[in-house]
């Protein structure tokens, strides 16, 4: 990316309160940082995406990037799969991401039909797709909303279509899921986070992102009608998932 971006440092002082955590220009300055140290498997989700890309898509479909954040999906895809192949339409609810994603996914990718729009994944109103990538969204909907927006981007899927979903993710087992969390806060640390900094930000976003365990989300993806769903990685307490439709 073509800007500067910066180390997260938004949770190394101590607050007398802490504030819900937002996608703002200080999240938007360190995300990628906040991303890599925080995010187990991000690197490898976002770099599948587009070999599944090239096995699943056929030429010239649409592909929707849900939640696009800084549009390391969108990258991910138009990288693997040449202009005339993909239509991409990355939507984000947040103002500052959507307008540096645009302007770095138009420098990068000149000759992509790559549109992004600020929208909410809820209310938009989807066109046929071959693909709809879901990464690290859904956690933040309402967990009463992500139904019908599971609802809503089955119908959107073309016959044969795939759904990636990336999701923090909680155990059904209090014993396990303890223990991932323990481990999860290692694996913070030993990117270089402080307890203050663990501590704070889990603060920041006890409000604001409601994991759903694996079953709940594979079985959602059923509900929804999709033929068959697969956990292809975890790691830790983060996971992603690829649900197919079925084709005519």
């Amino acid at each position: 990316m073509s800007d500067a971006s910066y180390r997260d440092a938004i949770f190394t002082t101590p607050l007398d309160r802490v504030a819900s955590f937002s996608f703002d220009e200080q999240v938007v300055s360190c995300f990628p940082d906040m991303l890599r140290r925080s995010v187990p498997g991000y690197g490898q989700i976002i770099a599948m995406l587009g070999l599944m890309a090239r096995a699943h898509l056929r030429p010239g479909a649409r592909v929707y990037d849900l939640g696009c954040s800084l549009g390391a999906a969108s990258m991910a895809l138009a990288r693997e799969m040449a202009a005339e192949d993909i239509e991409i339409e990355a939507v984000d609810l947040s103002r500052p991401m959507v307008e540096r994603a645009s302007r770095e996914l138009a420098e990068a990718f000149p000759d992509h039909r790559i549109n992004v729009t600020e929208a909410d994944i809820r209310t938009l109103d989807y066109q046929p797709a071959g693909m709809i990538v879901v990464n690290l969204t859904l956690q933040f909907l309402p967990p009463e909303d992500r139904d019908a927006v599971i609802d809503k981007l089955f119908a959107a899927l073309e016959p044969g279509g795939a759904l990636i979903l990336s999701e923090k993710i909680i155990s059904d087992d209090p014993v396990e899921n303890a223990w991932l969390i323990e481990r999860y806060h290692d694996f913070k640390r030993a990117n270089g986070y402080s307890d203050l900094e663990i501590s704070q930000k889990r603060e920041a976003l006890e409000d604001v992102m409601k994991p759903d365990s694996l079953n709940t989300h594979h079985e959602r993806l059923a509900r929804a009608g999709f033929q068959r769903s697969h956990t292809w990685l975890q790691y830790l307490n983060f996971a992603s998932m690829v649900a197919f439709k079925a084709a005519e």
